[in-house]
């Protein structure tokens, strides 16, 4: 059966994590049968990376706010976790699964697709996106 997505209710949950007037700072976009819907919410990273069990496969939309001495910056990451022991059927649906998630998650400054609970901490992911972000002004204090 062809995965759909309950676009209403994604976008609902996506427009939570980008509106600077709310604390929720990450989603979970999760399966319920073929259809992936809104999961949970929160406002610290290490609930979302507990959300990331070795059985499941999810998208997560997260905030992270990064930026060096000169200026500090909101940044948005897409996460699609991959469970270590999620069948390999579902492993090869993830990608065409991620297209419907990108129509309602459109704006982010970089995608990871993990499967290793190292790539999943928090500074891991943050250095990244300082990479992703240009200029560096931390760079001349070290």
């Amino acid at each position: 059966m062809a995965t759909k997505i309950d676009k209403e209710a994604c976008r609902e949950a996506y427009n939570l994590v980008r509106n600077d007037g709310t604390n929720v700072n990450w989603v979970t976009f999760k399966y319920d049968g073929s259809t992936i819907v809104p999961g949970d919410q929160g406002t610290e990273y290490e609930e979302f990376a507990r959300e990331c069990k070795d059985d499941i496969r999810l998208f997560g939309f997260v905030r992270f706010t990064t930026g060096d001495a000169m200026s500090k910056r909101v940044k948005f990451a897409l996460i699609t976790w991959i469970g270590e022991n999620v069948s390999g059927l579902q492993r090869a649906k993830i990608g065409t699964d991620k297209t419907l998630v990108k129509e309602v998650v459109q704006n982010f400054a970089k995608e990871f697709v993990i499967s290793d609970r190292k790539e999943l901490e928090e500074e891991y992911i943050k250095n990244e996106l300082k990479k992703a972000g240009g200029a560096n002004y931390d760079a001349q204090n070290e």
